[in-house]
């Protein structure tokens, strides 16, 4: 494809960064501060896709860009690329979060029990305008329970696999240095386990939606139900080169895992994201159920959904295509025109003499 020389055009170019920066305002610390305490989860979603933990940058990148996601992310991202890798933590289990929500729909009762946490899965969905007409909106205080949940629980899914129902994953032994990274290595095909639950975490949400819900409406090979869902907190802890083991503070963070009957046992679908987004992680763990033997080109074979969920890239395809594309449409229309022309040509020399 070919595009047209900006030069000429340089001034327009900069005067419609300024009016789109001018309709946008002033853009201050304490409109940041504001951003990320009154969006949270808005700002752990852009965290999520761009696979960064800032909470003050990606508020920052959503004020910057006015609340446009994929540009939000893409500044993320292009920032999280200039940081040099400092470190790599040790892998978090599932029995060391500090859980705020845990919850199950495969059972009554779980292993430490069932954990509502922050959640608006009960509530009625009507809008509070009289916010607009001057009534502040004051949620009512939350009275403490007379025994605080354990702050760590155990996994459903290692359970239920010490009980013979579950046929659990190889466990992984990669560590450190080893442990591949997409942000850095190519996405190939098979995909490596890492890489591929790499993806999902930093997937753009609502295509792993889309996709998600194809699987789980029928178009997938196994239907879920959610082992478990939690939100939670990891601690990041970290060797220092001089021998020392330390916490480098908490990430929140976001699992399911989905079981389907496969024979005698349950298999497993799973997903983790940064941030806290639980509608991501259901519909990714579906598409990592799913995807194990998946026909060529569906929805929930890896290679399809795996690219056609990579918000930046696909959001920059479609984009790319306001940018000029006058030489490839022209050469279109000159095709078209002769085509034409020819079967003009053609029809004249088959009319029958008068």
């Amino acid at each position: 494809m070919a595009y047209v020389a900006t030069r000429g055009g340089e001034r327009a170019i900069e005067q419609s960064q300024r009016l789109f920066r001018s309709e946008l305002g002033a853009i201050t610390p304490d409109r940041v501060a504001e951003l990320r305490r009154a969006l949270p989860y808005l700002v752990d979603r852009v965290m999520g896709e761009a696979s960064l933990y800032d909470e003050d940058l990606a508020a920052l990148a959503l004020a910057q860009t006015g609340g446009e996601l994929y540009e939000a992310i893409l500044l993320l991202r292009a920032w999280r690329t200039t940081q040099p890798r400092l470190a790599v933590a040790e892998s978090v289990t599932q029995e060391a979060l500090f859980t705020h929500r845990r919850i199950s729909a495969a059972f009554k009762d779980i292993p430490g029990g069932q954990l509502l946490g922050p959640t608006l899965d009960y509530a009625h969905r009507i809008l509070a305008t009289e916010v607009l007409e001057g009534t502040p909106y004051v949620p009512e205080p939350v009275d403490a329970a007379a025994r605080p949940a354990p702050g760590q629980q155990p996994s459903v899914a290692a359970w239920q696999a010490a009980n013979g129902l579950l046929t659990a994953p190889r466990p992984d032994t990669t560590a450190g240095n080893d442990i591949p990274d997409v942000t850095r290595e190519p996405l190939l095909f098979p995909a490596s386990r890492a890489h591929s639950l790499q993806s999902l975490a930093r997937a753009e949400t609502g295509g792993v939606l889309a996709l998600g819900y194809a699987a789980q409406r029928g178009y997938g090979q196994a239907h879920p139900t959610v082992n478990e869902l939690r939100l939670a907190e990891a601690e990041i802890m970290v060797r220092h080169p001089r021998g020392t083991r330390f916490s480098a503070g908490r990430v929140k963070v976001s699992q399911a895992e989905v079981v389907s009957k496969n024979g005698e046992a349950l298999r497993l679908g799973f997903s983790a994201t940064l941030g806290w987004n639980e509608v991501k992680v259901i519909a990714a763990a579906t598409l990592d159920l799913n995807s194990e033997g998946a026909p060529k080109g569906s929805a929930t074979e890896e290679e399809f959904f795996l690219y056609h969920t990579e918000g930046v890239e696909s959001s920059g395809f479609c984009i790319h295509f306001k940018l000029p594309h006058y030489v490839t449409f022209q050469s279109s229309l000159d095709a078209m025109r002769d085509a034409r022309a020819t079967r003009a040509a053609r029809d004249k020399q088959t009319e029958p003499a008068e």
